[in-house]
């Protein structure tokens, strides 16, 4: 209810979520890791599996790339899966020195900056073509 999703510098508030879309072969999803501060994407991860691990990846690689402070905060909502609540997720937090966050189920401003992110991807790549395959789809989305 008094969250603050602003923030007064890079790096200090991340906000992660994850996407999936359906291709002729099966579904790919997406992970990312998004700054706060500057609304841009610092961390992903794309894979054919909804498993710990694509959460995990996408904070590694935005730990990797930015070297936030200790103590930057890494909000999530609760997601359908459980995997910001799952032991892989939390031990490569801690590690990295982020402090977790996680937002009430069916909480919407937690993650409205990540759902921008993802209505944008929709809107201007994902519903704009057919997707045969997994690896085109995976490929579109990195780039």
């Amino acid at each position: 209810m008094h969250r603050q999703f602003r923030s007064d510098g890079p790096n200090r508030l991340w906000v992660q979520d994850v996407t999936q879309h359906r291709t002729a072969e099966d579904w790919v999803y997406l992970a990312v890791v998004i700054d706060a501060w500057s609304r841009r994407v610092v961390g992903c991860s794309i894979a054919d599996h909804m498993r710990a691990e694509l959460v995990a990846d996408a904070i590694d690689m935005a730990t990797l790339r930015r070297r936030p402070p200790k103590g930057a905060i890494a909000h999530s909502d609760h997601g359908s899966n459980g995997n910001y609540c799952s032991w892989v997720f939390g031990q490569r937090l801690r590690r990295a020195g982020l402090l977790g966050s996680m937002g009430t189920v069916g909480d919407a401003p937690d993650n409205a900056v990540a759902e921008s992110l993802f209505a944008s991807l929709q809107c201007e790549l994902l519903d704009r073509h057919q997707w045969p395959t997994r690896a085109g789809l995976a490929q579109a989305m990195f780039h």
